[in-house]
């Protein structure tokens, strides 16, 4: 399909067909369509997906999963989770709904993701968890992070947002011996639910606290409880728990999205090689690709002025806006944002690699219902800009 120079090139499309809608549709006529048989299945698939043997739980949001995983593993009042300052907001609010602190840290250069040695120093006497975000869909360096979470007696609980499927040292996310990762299933992401999301664990305990307190703190499956040919109206509430269920409509769409997602994957590493083929000799800074051997996500495609740039970020967002292409900034990082900045004293000078990425950074569009004509016209956009 090919679009007219006229037509605007949205920085994310979701890409959904006829089979994905009659999904949905086959749900809606069941009369089932919150949590129930869809969902169960959505989540055996994607455990499966995943293999090695985790549990996945099907959540409305990356944000709730990250919530039930922290509140799983003990975080509460006066404790500490580490986590970057370049990252959305919902990676660390949730230490503040436990009564938490977030110790936010700076990035690394070349890959934008959690500078190790920065985990290393924020730790203090009060810190219980480390929060990696997999930026963009690269893989941080979880050896060298689960090597400081077991020297100094940490959790390490994956903030997975734009991480699937993305591998570290051959081991698809989700796998790795964290006590938990975090997917999201969002509109833009590498596959859709609309809202959505899913938390794995190999961790039993865990896994049973988080589907108690994934509805309500109720101590029995809401799906058997309604669905069993006996009667199952007493149930028991055993904590003060959350309303983070998946929705039956919202699972039908993720399993048929889950089924395409290696096409999907195929497709944006054609784009990302594209990209990285045609834009090398622009001032640009590419982003990091993944070692050999392992996967990149492809989430997202953040783009860096170089010093021989001649424009500003703002001029290019303007420009590529003019010429109607879509772009975003991943992220304003936290330590601008007035409540983390207020609350924690927190300066651009103490995270200077975060801060001075951010001044150039733009990301640009990569959705794998992008045509190849729509990809020229960004590249086509982003020469005239610079040559």
């Amino acid at each position: 399909m090919s679009s007219s120079p006229t037509d605007f090139i949205p920085f994310a499309r979701p890409d959904i067909g006829e089979v994905e809608i009659e999904a949905v549709a086959r749900t809606l006529r069941s009369g089932w369509v919150t949590t129930g048989p869809e969902t169960k299945a959505f989540e055996s698939e994607f455990a499966a997906y995943l293999g090695g043997g985790v549990q996945a739980i099907a959540v409305n949001s990356a944000t709730a999963g990250l919530h039930l995983a922290l509140e799983a593993i003990g975080i509460g009042p006066g404790d500490e989770v580490i986590a970057p300052t370049l990252t959305f907001t919902a990676t660390v609010e949730v230490a503040r709904y436990l009564g938490a602190d977030a110790k936010l840290v700076d990035v690394d250069p070349v890959t934008l993701n959690i500078d190790p040695a920065c985990i290393e120093a924020a730790i203090t006497p009060r810190t219980r968890a480390i929060l990696p975000v997999h930026y963009g869909g690269l893989a941080c360096d979880m050896a060298a992070i689960f090597d400081i979470a077991r020297r100094r007696g940490l959790q390490v609980v994956e903030d997975a947002a734009h991480a699937l499927p993305t591998t570290s040292q051959g081991t698809l996310v989700g796998q790795l011996p964290s006590a938990a990762a975090v997917f999201s299933f969002y509109a833009n992401k590498t596959m859709t639910t609309g809202e959505g999301g899913m938390v794995v664990t190999r961790d039993e305990r865990l896994a049973q606290r988080m589907r108690v307190m994934r509805l309500h703190g109720i101590s029995r499956d809401a799906f058997d409880r309604f669905s069993s040919r006996t009667p199952a109206w007493y149930y028991e509430i055993v904590a003060p728990g959350f309303k983070y269920n998946l929705t039956d409509t919202a699972a039908a769409l993720g399993r048929v999205q889950l089924q395409r997602l290696p096409a999907f994957l195929a497709r944006r590493r054609q784009l990302a090689a594209r990209y990285l083929a045609e834009l090398r000799d622009l001032p640009l800074v590419l982003p990091a690709d993944a070692p050999v051997g392992e996967t990149h996500a492809w989430h997202l495609f953040v783009l860096r002025l170089a010093d021989a740039a001649r424009v500003t970020r703002d001029e290019v967002i303007q420009r590529l806006s003019d010429a109607g292409i879509g772009t975003s900034v991943h992220y304003v990082p936290l330590h601008r944002q007035p409540y983390w900045r207020d609350r924690y004293g927190l300066t651009p000078e103490q995270f200077p690699v975060a801060e001075a990425a951010y001044q150039r950074m733009f990301s640009i569009p990569l959705f794998t219902a992008m045509s190849d004509d729509e990809q020229a016209r960004v590249i086509g956009a982003l020469r005239s800009i610079f040559e």
